[in-house]
């Protein structure tokens, strides 16, 4: 097997100014003043303080992010050292953390890095678009996630705490506006209702002009549009039961992201139209982009049954302006109840409905070579978990339980593409292949955690998950009046098919089969099983130092693409991943607590990455293909320093300057919540 190289290397320069009042204030640090009560996380899924836990973890309180306006994905990636976000070009959200991630466009790919909300999983990225707004913090744990959360993850794990429902009234809200006629605002009020009741409801929403335009036309695109609203409910009484139930839910109108045009290169020269050879490329410019707007169309026209060539002149205009539709109503429902003084039972039950309808441009052009005329799905998503867990405070502490997940996934793509090298006689002029992809998840799980205070200053930990997951795909190809790819398949299955066959219809499905003979839909089960598991040691040398060392394994599942190839080839469903990582580090304050440091080392063994690589498809080219690569590795080193020079304010790092590579291509300067120095290799071999 040829051996894939490649290498990321992450750098960052930090230098200490001067404090003053007014520099800390724009401190984003995860350390808390000196004055202020200490940071609690929840990692092990009870609440501990930050300094205490043997996991590498960046928290950023709430009042962090609302100084800092953080109202997206991106914002919050901008606060955590090593996490980076980018859009799908179906725009999708992905996240990548120290390395490991997963640049995947379809609507049902679990993450490499999963979200919760309260530790309800968001188990789909799309689903985490706007939970970034009145949150009491926000958790990031590096590293293989699963032993303990309800789904798997070789990254690390994001978890949005919302700010509860306080016990006397509240209410606040801010409005600002910001360049191309931004308008954003958020709002909460929050109190009792009766002596055991609280409630909270709080929203958020932005609207904004275009912010891109195209450099052939001059017309705009990139206007940004949603709202998003939660309702918290919090129950307790005097039998030690506590009830939690969380509504929320958005819906965002928002423009996809133009692509940028950088480089053409055509499949078959000689059917390449002369004007997508002699298409202006993107200048160095972030807001100059292409896309189409309105075009004729050649499946609108009068198309010759046999040849597939449409009569000059008789093609209509049609729309291709990129847009979007997406809404999602999530809801969960947490119960606590105190079996004896010194257990706990707790279940959490979640539903999330999403529902998605847009167009996308992805050649970056005003022509349409890759253009998602349709790009429709849904996602229906129940976790229900329950656990047993024992007093936090003894010197032996247990948690076991359950999971069990059942996602309903559906996606329709119709992909256009006549003014590319397919669009020639040689293939009866096809300009149209639509894919729908069905899936049917149940996963379900079994987990336990525990942890020993061996002498006063040592701790031992171990943990493990046990994960079934059965994935029932079904993948149909099909295409529109006047995309011809009917035509070309009928006639490809008379030729090359080993045994006869009626002929398709537009709804196909033209995927050849084995015995290359179209209309059969690809349908397969993925059935996979792993045990995740976590060993650790934590060592409180002093009061303030803690020295830590971890093992562990993580796992993500498999999945089908979203993709209309011509052979069953390319519809093979991607197999589950593994990273098994050694990480030790320390966590110390010094200086009578007014200075923090945290430090880290990491080595990753990464087994099956799941990646986007390409084959060679016999009708279409090179195509998208979901593959594993057997072995790569990452590792590196990592540490943060927080300086709080006068009580009540974190002062120092302010200013930092941030270079990252990738290949030895790319450099990005960014501010950094603290002085930080990351140092990552990433080599696939």
């Amino acid at each position: 097997m040829k051996k894939l190289k490649a290498q990321l290397c992450l750098v960052s320069l930090a230098y200490i100014m001067a404090a003053s009042p007014a520099l800390a204030e724009d401190d984003k640090t995860q350390a808390a003043p000196v004055n202020s009560p200490e940071i609690l996380v929840t990692a092990n899924k009870r609440q501990e303080n930050i300094n205490k836990v043997g996991l590498t973890i960046t928290a950023v309180s709430g009042a962090q992010l609302a100084e800092r306006k953080v109202t997206s994905l991106e914002d919050v990636a901008s606060l955590v050292p090593g996490l980076a976000y980018s859009p799908s070009t179906a725009n999708t959200p992905i996240f990548t953390l120290r390395g490991v991630g997963f640049n995947e466009s379809s609507l049902g790919v679990y993450p490499a890095v999963s979200v919760y909300i309260d530790q309800a999983p968001l188990s789909f990225p799309v689903l985490a678009s706007h939970s970034a707004y009145d949150l009491e913090r926000v958790e990031v744990l590096k590293g293989p996630q699963g032993t303990l959360f309800g789904q798997n993850s070789t990254g690390g794990a994001i978890n949005y705490i919302a700010a509860k429902p306080t016990r006397t009234f509240e209410a606040g809200g801010d409005l600002s506006y910001g360049r191309f006629n931004q308008i954003e605002g958020n709002a909460y009020i929050s109190g009792p209702i009766t002596d055991s009741l609280r409630g909270r409801v709080s929203v958020t929403g932005l609207n904004s002009d275009p912010w891109q335009y195209s450099i052939s036309r001059g017309d705009k695109l990139g206007k940004q549009s949603y709202v998003a609203g939660r309702v918290l409910l919090d129950w307790d009484n005097s039998n030690g039961v506590r009830l939690s139930l969380n509504v929320n839910g958005w819906r965002d109108t928002s423009d996809p992201q133009a692509q940028q045009l950088i480089a053409i290169r055509p499949t078959f020269s000689a059917f390449t139209p002369a004007s997508v050879l002699t298409a202006p490329f993107a200048p160095a410019n972030a807001r100059a982009a292409d896309w189409t707007a309105s075009i004729l169309d050649p499946a609108t026209g009068q198309v010759n049954s046999a040849s597939g060539a449409v009569t000059p002149g008789t093609a209509q205009s049609v729309n291709f302006t990129p847009f979007s539709n997406r809404s999602l109503i999530q809801g969960s429902l947490r119960a606590d109840i105190n079996v004896t003084d010194s257990i706990t039972l707790t279940s959490q039950t979640s539903y999330a409905d999403f529902d998605q309808k847009q167009r996308t441009d992805g050649d970056g052009g005003a022509f349409v070579t890759f253009d998602l005329y349709r790009n429709d799905g849904y996602i229906k998503a129940f976790n229900q978990e329950v656990r047993l867990a024992n007093d936090p405070r003894r010197s032996f502490r247990w948690l076991i339980g359950g999971n069990i997940e059942s996602s309903h996934t559906f996606e329709d793509q119709l992909l256009r593409y006549f003014n590319s090298s397919n669009y020639n006689p040689n293939n009866l002029y096809i300009n149209a292949s639509g894919v729908t992809n069905k899936q049917d998840i149940l996963n379900y799980a079994f987990f336990g955690s525990t942890e020993y205070v061996v002498a006063p200053k040592l701790t031992l930990k171990a943990s493990a998950r046990f994960t079934q997951s059965r994935n029932n795909g079904n993948i149909g190809s099909y295409t529109i009046v006047g995309g011809n790819v009917d035509k070309l398949f009928n006639l490809l299955g008379t030729l090359l098919g080993t045994t006869p066959f009626t002929p398709i219809t537009i709804a196909g499905p033209y995927t050849l089969n084995s015995n290359n003979v179209p209309g059969q839909a690809f349908i397969r089960t993925l059935s996979e099983n792993n045990v995740s598991w976590r060993a650790g040691i934590d060592y409180q040398a002093t009061r303030d130092t803690l020295l830590y060392a971890n093992v562990s394994r993580g796992y993500k599942a498999g999945s089908f693409p979203s993709l209309a190839a011509s052979i069953y080839e390319g519809l093979q469903p991607v197999t589950q991943e593994s990273v098994t990582a050694y990480e030790g580090g320390i966590k110390t304050q010094l200086l009578d607590r007014r200075v923090s440091l945290n430090g880290a080392v990491f080595y990753y063994d990464y087994r099956n990455k799941q990646v986007r690589g390409k084959f060679n498809d016999p009708l279409f080219g090179a195509l998208d293909e979901l593959v594993n690569l057997p072995k790569s590795r990452i590792f590196g080193a990592e540490a943060d320093i927080t300086i709080r020079p006068v009580d009540g304010y974190s002062g120092g790092p302010v200013r930092s300057a941030q270079l990252q590579c990738v290949g030895a291509s790319d450099q990005l300067f960014r501010r950094s919540p603290a002085l930080h120095s990351e140092m990552v290799r990433h080599r696939q071999r």
